[in-house]
């Protein structure tokens, strides 16, 4: 089962929900002792899980994006592949042709419309991934260079890489960049549930709004909520969510104790293990979901 952890809004805690949910699997005897559970830190423009899971890194890969290239040999400055290009990302002028790298998706329509064939495409690295494991949770993440613009294609490499085709029933994890832009899209694409975690303000309910609709409407996901910090704001969140009739799994009171134990970047089920137990219930809550979901649509 794959599922991705997602937010909104920034600093909710959505990488603690996610990392304390991939320890409490793990932790769980039994089942999970030869599957271990994997964890995809998909904020690759800012990824921070492995300061809390602490994994050794066993393998790196520089990834990117397959950008053109032209023979100028063999070019005629016909202008074709700045035609077909949707994104701007070449410009034909006089006889000069121009590539913006910045700009390019990478789907070779230039390449492929080329009447000479003068363009091939070469790798324009942008970022690395990595994998290793913490001996009880198997661990990856994606890292954006500094300056590159697109986060997509790390995102989309880091999962082809470790996710296997058919993850059966194992778990895996997914923390999602915060925000409804592409490369949350991306990181929920393919997911069996997206975990929303939130805070009960107005800033929390406007921007878990937002995450729904790009959830449930735009990828027809389902979805459950996590309420962080909860104790504080309103019940516009409660309400928000019986309206819509979204479960909250879980609920993480606003205590000092875990506030003080992140700052020394120490997890919550690892600092109060008696959360561990909570964050269990929280994965096998999942599952009923997704198990009333399926009978749903018998």
């Amino acid at each position: 089962m794959i599922v991705t952890v997602a937010s909104g809004k920034g600093g909710t805690g959505k990488t603690t929900v996610a990392a304390s949910l991939a320890l409490s699997i793990a932790a769980d005897s039994g089942t999970m002792a030869d599957r271990p559970p994997l964890f995809l830190d998909c904020d690759v423009e800012e990824p921070n899980a492995a300061l809390f899971l602490h994994p050794l890194i066993q393998e790196r890969r520089e990834v990117g994006q397959m950008i053109p290239e032209v023979d100028f040999d063999r070019c005629t400055y016909c202008g074709r592949c700045a035609e077909v290009c949707q994104y701007h990302a070449i410009a034909v002028v006089g006889e000069r042709v121009l590539v913006f790298p910045e700009l390019c998706h990478g789907c070779g329509s230039c390449t492929l419309n080329c009447p000479t064939g003068a363009i091939h495409e070469v790798l324009d690295v942008t970022g690395t991934i990595e994998r290793g494991s913490n001996g009880r949770v198997e661990f990856g993440q994606g890292t954006l260079n500094v300056g590159e613009p697109m986060a997509v294609p790390i995102i989309r490499q880091l999962k082809q890489w470790l996710i296997p085709p058919d993850p059966g029933d194992r778990a895996i994890i997914l923390d999602a960049s915060p925000g409804t832009a592409c490369p949350v899209v991306e990181s929920m694409s393919g997911a069996d549930f997206v975990l929303m975690v939130t805070e009960p303000t107005p800033f929390g309910l406007h921007d878990l709004r937002m995450a729904v609709e790009v959830a449930r409407s735009e990828l027809g996901l389902p979805v459950g909520v996590v309420v962080n910090r909860d104790g504080v704001g309103d019940r516009g969140v409660d309400d928000y969510c019986a309206a819509e009739g979204i479960p909250i799994l879980l609920r993480i009171p606003l205590e000092r104790r875990i506030a003080e134990a992140y700052s020394e970047g120490t997890l919550l089920v690892e600092a109060l293990p008696e959360y561990r137990e909570q964050f269990r219930a929280l994965y096998a809550a999942i599952e009923k979901q997704l198990e009333w979901g399926q009978e749903a649509a018998r």
